[in-house]
């Protein structure tokens, strides 16, 4: 799944630390179900997480400080790994080696994907106004 492919709405901190002690708290009790109350943000993000998990999509969760591997990059960008070692070899993703390991900061596959976004938009927006001009959309 791409980082920006669904729309997360902002959660503070405090929200989601008082909702991720509850939830800990109702974890910590024995039984199969488990029953809590959570913020509605909190509850949005969840129904999220388990829709695209149901939808069959991976579902990465990294620390926006983090590391992640040319694999996990991977998943987040839509491409295969060979493809993000191509990204790396061209100097478009940043990546630092760790023994004969490759990491690659999130921040970078961010900055990459708001860079694809921009370099995209005039051709899309060229590709829209010729649609219009022939008459393929309404």
């Amino acid at each position: 799944m791409q980082i920006e492919q669904i729309a997360w709405r902002f959660i503070t901190t405090e929200i989601l630390t008082r909702d991720a002690d509850k939830l800990h708290q109702a974890l910590a009790k024995v039984g199969d179900e488990v029953r809590l109350s959570v913020s509605r943000e909190t509850a949005e993000w969840m129904a999220r997480l388990v829709d695209a998990k149901v939808s069959g999509h991976d579902v990465v969760l990294t620390n926006s400080l983090g590391d992640v591997t040319p694999t996990q990059a991977g998943q987040l960008l839509g491409m295969s790994r060979p493809q993000v070692r191509k990204l790396m070899d061209d100097g478009k993703l940043a990546f630092r080696k760790v023994g004969t390991h490759h990491r690659i900061p999130v921040v970078s596959i961010r900055t990459f994907l708001a860079a694809e976004r921009e370099r995209r938009a005039p051709v899309l927006a060229e590709l829209a106004r010729l649609q219009n001009d022939v008459g393929l959309v309404e």
